[in-house]
């Protein structure tokens, strides 16, 4: 049997169809689903005993952990654990993992590409034979990408392709990439996190807290309980309480974190990091210092950017933004955060600044701020620890012309999700043979030579080791909620096969084994507490006694976003959307507003002004030229966009997965491109321009 993209679409569909469970869309809140569509992929209801075990949710980037109610063996619904430090609730991604188990780009078994271009399905032996053959041709000429930071899979991914001799082990761009280099460059052996639990002032600056930056349903419970009535509160013009938290959000557009804060400061998208020095210069004017060998020459950098002058570069109300620092000064506890609108591709200068502030803040290592957490480290013998996998620049690998004979895709989908998508398909087609362990047939997955099936985060034992963002060192592991949907093998499992069968002998027999090994590193926590829903914590933080300022860094990079004249592209993310490799989940197309997708066609937003100064009006086809490349929308004018700017949803365009994600909108990475950032060297693509004219 051959398969094209259209014809394994009608493939999975077909086979789904007399699949049993019960995936409820996130919006109920009662077990007993309604439904209203009759797609044949829908499950039907059954009978049973109810019962509950735990998991992480590996689909929502911000690790959920999750309540599995289950009826007989079949996952019916998804609860939050509250009692969890990473929980609190539950995130319309994590619950859509429900019925994702059934999605239509699923991907059933193993399918090798023919010469026609077409799949064909062969069994689990002759894929893993395959990619024996293959791994003993190439030597060390292997590759692998990972979608998974926060996994002990890339411990197995990178002890595999050191025993091959291979050093080519990447991570998909994140947050946490740019704050490990910036954290590499200011001289601390450390991973950042950031105390949001006992915080009394916070201010984010490009990180949407509430909506899609690092672990959101814990930023949401810390938000919720600091600030109960605090949309109210704004509503009727009340100031908080003496004693609540104050959350302030500087950012491009009015998202949902803006729109709760007790302040929101527009700015440009890519000067949150001018901002940020913004901010030290009226820190530093107000008496803070920073005990750092290069603090004489970080004052000079700061002092260049005055209220006046940070208000050309980056559009914020001067007024405001002395105000703010007036706040932050007036707090116990304050903390500054500096990140991406979409997590990925803002460098490391900006969180550099960010740094610098808390330093001035006095905040570091101190409750309620900035905290140094000791590195996560490796169990597996010669795996690359992920502080190190880091400093591994994916698109500079990709730009260079990649020279692996093999490459290995685990749960990333980098055609869709990294910039310039035709740039990223015509590297890896220079690649001779690729193979993708995924569950859904993406993006990647079409271009790659084998397509390997494997297990959601349901379907498996799996671990989250101290995702970007927390306060503390943390340790999770998720364990199998649901029975196979698929005839699927996990990418750990299939590696430590391979690399028994190659003779590498690696000292875990199977994945379990090395999570289990994991756990031991913790300190009053078991494998047995852990997959029961309990976390692993460990207290301690890094001491910093001296931190390096790196002005001449922070001049470097951020001068060269100064001077943009062009209309700004402001990039904004939705959990709800689902991810690179899910794709938008059936049910929560639901969530979508008939401002963001109309039929096909994706709406982006400027505010009423800056339409006017284009000539454009509501309602206007339009197109996005970014000189190489163009996509189409439909105009929505929404005065929470900043002057000069156009607000694109990241999510849309996939041409590949299901019907509810396929050709819906275009693919905003289409216009970015990636450059290195200045000094830092770590490839961004944050500061994009764009012309904007009516189709």
């Amino acid at each position: 049997m051959v398969l094209d993209r259209r014809g394994f679409i009608k493939f999975v569909a077909g086979v789904s169809a007399g699949v049993m469970a019960t995936p409820i869309p996130w919006k109920l809140l009662d077990d007993v689903s309604i439904w209203t569509q009759s797609w044949p992929w829908i499950p039907s209801n059954v009978k049973g005993e109810t019962r509950y075990t735990y998991a992480v949710s590996k689909m929502c980037p911000s690790g959920v952990p999750m309540k599995v109610r289950l009826v007989g063996n079949r996952p019916v619904r998804i609860l939050p654990v509250e009692d969890h430090p990473l929980g609190g609730g539950v995130t319309a991604l994590a619950v859509a993992e429900v019925h994702m188990l059934h999605s239509p780009a699923r991907v059933q078994r193993p399918l090798k590409r023919g010469p026609d271009g077409g799949f064909t399905e062969i069994s689990w032996k002759e894929a893993l034979d395959l990619c024996l053959a293959k791994f003993n041709a190439a030597g060390s000429n292997v590759a692998f990408i990972s979608g998974d930071e926060n996994g002990s899979t890339n411990e197995v991914l990178s002890s595999f392709a050191g025993a091959l001799g291979s050093k080519d082990v990447y991570l998909m761009p994140s947050e946490g990439q740019c704050a490990a280099k910036a954290a590499e460059l200011m001289g601390l052996p450390a991973q950042i996190g950031y105390d949001l639990e006992n915080s009394d002032f916070v201010l984010s600056i490009g990180a949407n807290l509430l909506e899609s930056w690092g672990t959101v349903v814990r930023n949401r419970r810390i938000f919720k309980q600091a600030k109960p009535v605090a949309v109210a509160n704004k509503a009727n013009g009340v100031q908080p309480d003496k004693g609540a938290v104050t959350f302030a959000y500087a950012g491009p557009v009015q998202n949902g974190t803006a729109a709760v804060a007790n302040a929101w400061l527009p700015i440009y998208p890519g000067t949150e990091g001018i901002l940020a020095l913004g901010i030290a210069n009226l820190l530093i004017a107000k008496g803070r210092m920073v005990n750092a060998p290069d603090f004489g020459s970080f004052k000079h950098l700061a002092s260049q950017y005055t209220p006046a002058e940070t208000a050309k570069l980056t559009g914020v109300d001067p007024e405001k933004l002395e105000a703010v620092v007036d706040q932050m000064l007036q707090a116990k506890s304050p903390l500054v955060i500096v990140g991406s609108e979409f997590n990925q591709g803002a460098g490391a200068a900006p969180v550099m600044a960010g740094i610098a502030v808390n330093a001035l803040l006095g905040n570091i290592n101190k409750s309620g701020g900035m905290r140094m957490l000791p590195l996560p480290g490796v169990v597996m013998e010669g795996a690359t620890a992920r502080h190190e996998l880091y400093k591994r620049d994916l698109t500079a690998w990709l730009d260079a012309g990649p020279k692996a004979s093999v490459l290995v895709v685990h749960e990333a989908n980098p055609v869709y999700a990294l910039p310039d998508p035709a740039r990223i398909r015509q590297a890896l087609k220079d690649i001779p043979f690729k193979v993708t362990f995924t569950s859904f047939m993406d993006e990647t997955a079409m271009e790659c030579d084998l397509v390997l099936p494997m297990p959601t985060s349901l379907e498996r034992v799996d671990d989250l080791e101290c995702p970007y963002g927390v306060g503390k060192r943390l340790y999770c592991v998720s364990t199998v909620a649901a029975e196979w949907q698929a005839e699927v093998i996990g990418t750990a499992n299939a590696m430590l096969h391979l690399a028994r069968e190659m003779g590498k002998m690696p000292q875990f027999k199977l994945y379990q084994d090395v999570l289990k090994a994991k756990a031991l590193t913790y300190e009053k926590c078991s494998f047995e507490t852990l997959v029961a829903g309990k976390a692993g914590e460990v207290e301690g933080t890094v001491p910093v006694s001296v931190v390096k300022l790196r002005p001449e860094v922070l001049e470097r990079a951020l001068k060269a976003r100064e001077g943009d004249t062009t209309l700004r592209v402001a990039i904004y993310s939705k959990l709800s959307m689902g991810t690179a490799k899910s794709g938008i989940p059936p049910y929560n197309t639901k969530t979508l507003r008939a401002s963001e997708l109309e039929g096909s066609t994706m709406s982006v937003m400027m505010n009423g002004a800056t339409a006017a100064k284009h000539s454009l009006k509501a309602g206007d086809s339009v197109t996005l030229d970014a000189v190489e490349n163009k996509i189409p929308a439909r105009l929505h004018v929404f005065e929470g966009v900043m002057n000069d700017t156009v607000a694109v949803m990241l999510g849309f365009g996939h041409t590949a997965l299901d019907e509810f994600s396929r050709d819906k909108g275009a693919n905003v990475m289409e216009l970015l491109k990636a450059a290195p950032e200045p000094a830092t060297g770590l490839n961004v693509w944050s500061k994009t321009g764009v012309n904007v004219y009516k189709a």
